[in-house]
């Protein structure tokens, strides 16, 4: 089975290593510096420079636009998945589980947006993902307000302490659209 695994920036060497991964997705702000692990490929990395805001013009702060979705569903459909993608952001709460949602659909877009958010829901008490990529992930993948509409459904999640990442499974390998 395919996982996309959210992780916080402070457990991403630890969740790449213990689910093999190679692949990772870091949404983060722009000067934010860390260090990739060494088993995430430079060239399998990507790196959006996009704080966790959901107005655009605030202040010196980056909102998620449609280049960040796009790169996160070219990214998703590049991805070989023989190994999780991990997907982290600062405290795996509303970047990563948002673009988590992105990926998967962009990987398996017969999916079921409400499935796809109740297993998110239940892969995490604490997801609440970034309403702004959502919604131009729904626009950009065609979903018709679907996604929007699910993820509003499963509400916001609880308090989280920054430190619980979660695995999100996808949908059989079999209704994937390549």
């Amino acid at each position: 089975m395919s996982l996309i695994v959210v992780s916080p920036l402070a457990r991403i060497a630890e969740m790449a290593v213990r689910h093999k991964a190679c692949e990772m997705i870091s949404l983060l702000a722009v000067n934010q510096d860390f260090h990739r692990p060494a088993v995430i490929r430079a060239d399998r990395h990507l790196k959006l420079g996009v704080n966790d805001i959901t107005v655009a013009g605030t202040g010196d702060l980056i909102a998620p636009q449609e280049v960040h979705v796009g790169q996160i569903i070219d990214f998703a459909r590049s991805w070989d998945r023989e190994a999780p993608l991990i997907v982290h952001c600062w405290m795996g709460v509303s970047r990563s589980p948002a673009a988590a949602l992105i990926a998967s659909l962009a990987v398996a877009p017969d999916d079921d947006d409400e499935d796809l958010a109740n297993r998110l829901r239940a892969a995490s008490p604490f997801a609440t993902p970034n309403m702004l990529l959502i919604e131009i992930g729904d626009q950009m993948l065609g979903r018709g307000g679907r996604l929007i509409a699910a993820v509003k459904s499963i509400g916001r999640g609880a308090d989280a302490d920054g430190n619980t990442p979660f695995a999100l499974p996808l949908p059989m390998r079999e209704t994937f659209s390549r």
